[in-house]
C-alpha cells in the first residue's frame, strides 16, 4: 500500500512552523473511526478528558470520556449522563468536581419535549464519584435563545456563547460573574472582544485572567475560524483580542480551545486539511488519504505554547 510523503510526515509527526517553531500535533490519532469529534476538556492532572463525538449531520452527538493510560488515551466510552440527547461542549471545572456541557434534553424530566440548547451540569462528591444526574444551570444563565459552550474559572465566573438579544452580533460572548452561590444577570463582553460577526468557543483561564475564544472570518484572521485571546488588565477590562499565530490559526476551521496551564499546552479542534502530494493511482492510495487524520474531518489537536508569551 502506497503512502505520501505529506501522510508519512502527519502520522509520524508535527508540522513544524519556521518562522516561529510552533509545532502542531494530532491528539487521538488512535480514533481515525470518528471524523467528527470536538470540545477536549481534562483534569488538572491530565488523567481525565471528555469531549464530543457526532454523527456527520449531528443527528447524534454525545459526551464521551477517555482516561490516560500507559499508552495514552484510552478508547472512550460514553458519559453515563449523555447518549439519549444531543450533549456537547463538555468543560470540567478547575477543582474536577463539576462538569457543565450543553443539551437539548427536555428541563422537565417527565417530558418529552425536547429544549433550544441550555446549559447543564453534572456533580461528584470526589474525582472517582459517579456524577450526579444533570442539572439545568436555569436562569438567568440559560434562556428561550441558544446557550453554548460554557467555561467556569476557579471563582465561578461563567462565560459561555449566546445568541441573545443584546449581542454586538451574531453570537457573542456572555459573562456571568458568581458571587455567594448565584449567578449575576449575564452580559455581552466589550467590542474588544466580540464584533457584528460570530464570536463562539471561549476557554476561560482557571484564574480568570485571560480568555481565548473562536472568531469567525475576521479581517486579522487566516481566512475561516480563528482563535484570539484577550487579557483581562487591573481596571477589569479586556484587551484588544489578537488573533493566535499559525500553525495554530490555518486557512481551515480551528475552534473550541481549552488549556492545561500547568504544562503550557494548547488543545484545540481543527478541520485542517492535509494535501495529498501527488494523483492517486488505486484505490488503496485513496483509502490512505481518507482514512488519514488530516481529512477535512473535525479533528483534536495540541501545541506546545505558552499563551503569556502574547500579552
Amino acid at each position: 500500500m502506497k503512502f505520501y510523503i505529506p501522510l508519512l510526515a502527519l502520522f509520524f509527526g508535527w508540522y513544524v512552523s519556521a518562522q516561529n517553531n510552533i509545532q502542531v500535533q494530532p491528539l487521538l490519532e488512535n480514533l481515525p473511526m470518528f471524523d467528527k469529534i470536538r470540545d477536549f476538556t481534562m483534569d488538572v492532572k491530565g488523567k481525565e478528558s471528555y469531549f464530543t463525538i457526532q454523527s456527520p449531520n449531528e443527528e447524534v452527538s454525545v459526551i464521551v470520556k477517555s482516561v490516560n493510560g500507559e499508552n495514552g488515551w484510552n478508547m472512550p466510552t460514553i458519559a453515563s449522563f449523555s447518549g439519549k440527547y444531543k450533549d456537547l461542549e463538555p468543560f470540567l471545572s478547575p477543582d474536577g468536581l463539576r462538569l457543565y456541557f450543553v443539551s437539548n434534553r427536555p428541563v422537565d424530566q417527565g417530558s418529552t419535549t425536547l429544549k433550544d440548547f441550555d446549559i447543564w451540569y453534572v456533580e461528584r462528591a470526589n474525582s472517582t464519584s459517579e456524577w450526579s444526574t444533570p442539572i439545568n444551570i436555569g436562569s438567568p444563565i440559560n434562556t428561550e435563545h441558544n446557550e453554548f459552550y460554557p467555561a467556569v474559572a476557579q471563582n465561578g465566573n461563567l462565560y459561555y456563547t449566546c445568541d441573545c438579544p443584546g449581542a454586538l452580533g451574531r453570537d457573542d460572548i456572555f459573562f456571568s460573574s458568581y458571587n455567594d452561590g448565584s449567578f449575576a444577570e449575564p452580559i455581552s463582553l466589550s467590542g474588544n472582544i466580540n464584533t457584528e460577526g460570530f464570536e463562539y468557543n471561549s476557554y476561560i483561564s482557571p484564574d480568570d485572567s485571560y480568555l481565548i475564544f473562536g472568531g469567525y472570518n475576521r479581517e486579522d484572521g487566516q481566512g475561516s475560524g480563528d482563535l484570539y485571546v484577550s487579557f483581562k488588565v487591573d481596571s477589569g477590562n479586556w484587551t484588544k483580542a489578537i488573533p493566535l499565530p499559525a500553525p495554530i490559526n490555518s486557512k481551515y476551521m480551528d475552534y473550541c480551545p481549552f488549556v492545561d496551564p500547568a504544562n503550557n499546552i494548547l488543545y484545540f479542534t481543527s478541520r485542517r486539511s492535509q494535501e495529498p502530494g501527488s494523483n492517486m493511482v488505486s484505490m488503496d492510495d485513496l483509502l490512505d488519504y481518507l482514512k488519514s487524520y488530516q481529512n477535512g474531518g473535525s479533528r483534536l489537536y495540541k501545541t506546545q505554547f505558552d499563551i503569556l508569551s502574547l500579552k
